[in-house]
């Protein structure tokens, strides 16, 4: 072949790749569509742990599609109260939400199970159960007749168990306690004796300090500590045993859910698996911190006592047997967590919490470091 005739060949060539290029745009455009959503999360923005796990949602997403997958978060109240964001995902008013499933308790009491049962699960558990052990598909079964799909978005760890304003000992010392909880956690205590009160996070402090209320439970280290709760009521005191492990969720509409492209189906679990562990990993980060702030200004750790545990994880299998007899969704999701629990505790006391057990008597002990130093 001549040096022309390649010369020709190579540029009749070159102007067929730049056609075929062109051509396979359009394709490629209508594999990627511009996709927007509204998202309401039923947390403020002053609560930036868990209000971010959206935005980190909303960021990944636009990052991923070069921008053509946009989800808008708007926080609590700005388009529907916080409470009923998850209704505002069922309805349509908006495409997709980020709260806890206990916060529909009132409206059936299993959107629970996607979120927390007293006494069930560590956060680590948690996960291990939904993402490995049918966790996502039992909750997705249950939300399937309120037109909804769901994903796990976060977790907070164990939460603490609240500010109150003088010490609890005993079982008996909960009788007639007014205290800021609800749901099932309130359902439990109150067979204890604990006044249940529902109060929104900006009343709380002001109704500790009058004496309203005699304790309030609210998350852990981190968030509780912009709320000053130390100043009225000292006794800080763990664990939150209603929740363990709680899991933050995003909800979908489920017709939007299933409109989308199947990449677009697939990323977005990738990306809200990824929420889930990074906000974990961040109150991790944060807790420790704020903790030594809050015990600096004035907070006096407690830890519940075994008669309380006791008392109060015998209260939660009554209130179990009874909500299995009234639920039936409540009841196929609390059995399947039941056996998947057996085993998750049966091997958790093995090499982990022995691990964990040996470093934390170093810790107490001041030898952590080489040489002791703390």
């Amino acid at each position: 072949m001549g040096r022309r005739d390649f010369l020709s060949r190579a540029s009749v060539g070159g102007v067929a790749a730049a056609a075929g290029a062109t051509l396979a745009a359009p394709a490629i455009a209508q594999e990627a569509p511009t996709i927007n959503w509204r998202l309401a999360s039923s947390f403020p923005k002053s609560l930036d742990t868990i209000y971010g796990g959206a935005d980190e949602l909303s960021r990944r997403l636009r990052e991923a599609t070069d921008g053509k997958f946009n989800i808008q978060v708007f926080a609590a109240g700005e388009i529907v109260p916080g409470l009923d964001a998850i209704n505002a995902a069922t309805d349509g008013t908006v495409e997709s939400a980020h709260s806890v499933g206990y916060y529909n308790w009132g409206k059936d009491p299993a959107f629970a199970c996607g979120a927390d049962l007293p006494f069930t699960f560590s956060a680590r558990a948690k996960a291990a159960y939904n993402y490995y052990g049918g966790g996502i598909e039992n909750y997705n079964e249950f939300l399937d007749k309120y037109t909804l799909v769901s994903f796990p978005g976060g977790n907070t760890g164990v939460q603490m168990g609240g500010w109150y304003r003088r010490e609890i000992n005993t079982a008996a010392d909960l009788q007639g306690l007014k205290m800021r909880i609800s749901g099932l956690a309130g359902r439990i205590l109150q067979k204890l004796g604990v006044v249940p009160q529902q109060l929104a996070g900006g009343d709380i402090y002001p109704s500790l300090e009058r004496g309203t209320i005699d304790a309030a439970e609210w998350v852990g280290p981190y968030d509780d500590n912009k709320l000053g709760f130390q100043k009225v009521a000292p006794y800080y005191y763990y664990p939150g045993f209603w929740e363990g492990g709680p899991t933050v969720s995003f909800f979908f509409n489920k017709p939007k859910f299933e409109g989308l492209p199947e990449n677009y189906k697939s990323l977005l679990r990738t990306c809200c698996q990824a929420v889930d562990q990074s906000m974990l990993a961040n109150y991790d980060t944060k807790n420790p911190t704020a903790l030594k702030e809050l015990v600096g200004s004035g907070a006096q750790l407690r830890s519940f006592s075994e008669d309380i545990l006791n008392a109060s994880f015998a209260a939660s299998n009554e209130v179990y047997a009874e909500l299995m007899t009234e639920n039936e969704s409540f009841k196929k999701q609390y059995e399947a967590m039941l056996q998947y629990r057996d085993d998750w505790y049966l091997y958790a006391q093995t090499a982990e919490y022995t691990f964990d057990t040996f470093m934390m008597i170093q810790q107490r002990n001041g030898k952590l470091r080489p040489g002791g130093a703390q």
